[in-house]
């Protein structure tokens, strides 16, 4: 694993100090707290299986973002990204829910990591927004069994088909995929 100081795993490249080299075996080994918005897309670039790109300006332009990186001795191997809901006016209580915009993890990260961090950003999230209800997500089902959020204690609410966002007076870029999605939800 690379330990450089510019390398975007590693938590604090300024002040890196070699560790014992250990891969955690473990989810309860990592370390969940926030991290950049800018931190959070990079590592989401190197990691996400469907959807590699997310632009920083459509995350923090929201009333509420967070985001979130999972770490053990200073090198990252999960992050996550929250934002308002996308189409919020068409979720009741839209207003009152977040988002999981993306959760990427990396290969060597110990098995059941996502539902851990799911569990741990729940009680952040619930924390810095008493007024929220509940949490939302998208499964991708071409990649994808919805096993974490089952494990997590989610519920399946419904499964869309693409709905193209482009109208007349504004172009949207070429979607990274096409397939159902399931939506998901967890009630805080």
């Amino acid at each position: 694993m690379d330990t450089r100081g510019d390398c975007i795993r590693v938590v604090h490249p300024l002040f890196q100090v070699e560790g014992s080299g250990s891969t955690p075996t473990s989810p309860l080994q990592l370390n969940v707290g926030q991290i950049s918005v800018k931190q959070a897309c990079r590592l989401n670039e190197l990691w996400h299986s469907r959807f590699p790109r997310i632009e920083e300006s459509n995350i923090v332009r929201n009333r509420r973002s967070a985001c979130f990186g999972a770490e053990f001795e200073g090198v990252f191997f999960a992050c996550a990204i929250w934002s308002d809901p996308i189409a919020a006016n068409r979720l009741k209580d839209g207003d009152k829910l977040l988002e999981l915009r993306r959760m990427a993890i990396a290969d060597d990260a110990p098995r059941n990591t996502a539902t851990r961090m799911l569990k741990i950003m729940a009680l952040l999230i619930r924390k810095k927004w008493p007024e929220l209800v509940g949490l939302v997500s998208y499964q991708d089902v071409e990649v994808h069994h919805g096993t974490i959020y089952k494990a997590g204690g989610w519920k399946q609410e419904t499964t869309a088909t693409l709905t193209d966002w482009t109208t007349a007076t504004r172009k949207r870029a070429t979607a990274q995929s096409t397939a159902p999605k399931v939506r998901w939800r967890f009630d805080l």
